[in-house]
């Protein structure tokens, strides 16, 4: 969809059936057919997640609550497990081990999965983690692995993004994915850490490695705020009262006018340069073994400095150039935010409807 195309859907969101939530107009409360009296056939959800800390769980959670109060509705949820799991809180090393194969789209296979790719959803729901300025590696196993390609052929995705505040780039790649097994990406939902940016580089690593999450040194908190995942409830309403109508099966998103997602394009830089670095980085990584090998030891310490370094000259250099040289980027900014949040867009026009 288009920049153009996005922020005339918005607009035009008031003309659309979007605007009357079931929980207002009772017509939609049943699962029977109003023309005819006859049953509705159940419409039936696939959500597909993979939660570390268990933050995007409960996010997941919140959504999916009122597809599952719904009688009219069926949910199965598929939680992705890796052969070899991933620990939380992470060692040190092993941490950072994961971001080669990670910025390589190259994860280690999954067990086994319930779904056999004949199942048949009128909705998918795909709620992933960013690790390294690329989709979690469980969410890239599975959309690569061939049972995606069957049972996400043609259907409508609804993507949910918890993350630090850098999702831009993984969502580019996730969209990639998304295309090659020919899914119809119709909303994105991005929820991030209410942190300052400098902040989280170091609250964030302290609570996957330590376990802490707590805020210290006068800094927050790691991780999204109660509230913030409270509200995501929503959105799981909103998708409700898609399905009573059957909008899923057209292409205009069903959580515009929600605040689904606000775009940071000023750190797409920052994203680029770290992303160029990951990749390239990882790279020489791989070619000196596989996941836990002892050669990748040393390449892994020499990286996490090179890394810190970065943090603390490319990300504020950078975001200093821009604040200054923002009356000449405003349009490019203008441009790269609306680009970025699309599909479902930040305007909350229709939050009223379905907040408690």
């Amino acid at each position: 969809m288009t920049n153009g195309r996005c922020a005339e859907e918005e607009l035009r969101l008031h003309s659309t059936a979007l605007e009357t939530p079931s929980h207002v107009t009772s017509s939609f409360s049943s699962p029977s057919d109003p023309a005819d009296g006859a049953p509705r056939t159940p419409k039936r959800v696939l959500v597909l997640h993979y939660s570390q800390s268990g933050q995007l769980g409960s996010v997941a959670e919140q959504i999916v609550a009122p597809l599952r109060a719904d009688p009219s509705i069926q949910v199965h949820e598929e939680v992705l497990r890796p052969l070899d799991a991933f620990p939380f809180p992470w060692p040190f090393l092993r941490f950072f081990d994961a971001f080669p194969e990670t910025a390589h789209l190259k994860p280690p296979p999954l067990a086994p999965l319930s779904l056999t790719g004949e199942e048949d959803f009128d909705l998918v729901i795909l709620p992933y983690q960013v690790w390294f300025l690329a989709p979690s590696q469980p969410i890239t196993a599975f959309l690569k692995h061939p049972v995606a390609a069957r049972l996400l052929k043609g259907k409508p995705v609804v993507t949910v993004i918890a993350c630090r505040n850098m999702w831009l780039l993984a969502h580019e790649k996730l969209k990639g994915m998304l295309d090659d097994v020919g899914a119809r990406l119709i909303d994105n939902v991005v929820l991030t850490d209410p942190g300052p940016t400098l902040a989280t580089f170091f609250t964030t690593p302290a609570w996957l490695i330590w376990g802490r999450k707590r805020g210290f040194w006068g800094m927050p908190d790691a991780g999204l705020s109660t509230g913030q995942i409270a509200s995501t409830v929503r959105f799981g309403r909103a998708l409700r009262d898609a399905l009573h109508n059957d909008l899923e099966r057209g292409t205009r998103p069903l959580l515009a006018g929600l605040g689904a997602v606000q775009a940071n394009a000023r750190l797409l830089i920052s994203e680029k340069a770290g992303t160029r670095s990951f990749y390239l980085w990882g790279k020489l990584i791989m070619a000196a073994g596989g996941p836990g090998a002892w050669l990748r030891k040393p390449l892994l310490l020499l990286y996490v400095l090179f890394l810190l370094a970065l943090i603390v000259t490319v990300v504020p250099v950078s975001l200093s150039l821009q604040a200054l040289l923002r009356p000449f980027l405003r349009g490019w900014l203008t441009k790269m935010t609306a680009q970025f949040e699309c599909p479902s867009g930040s305007a909350t026009d229709r939050s009223h409807l379905y907040d408690d």
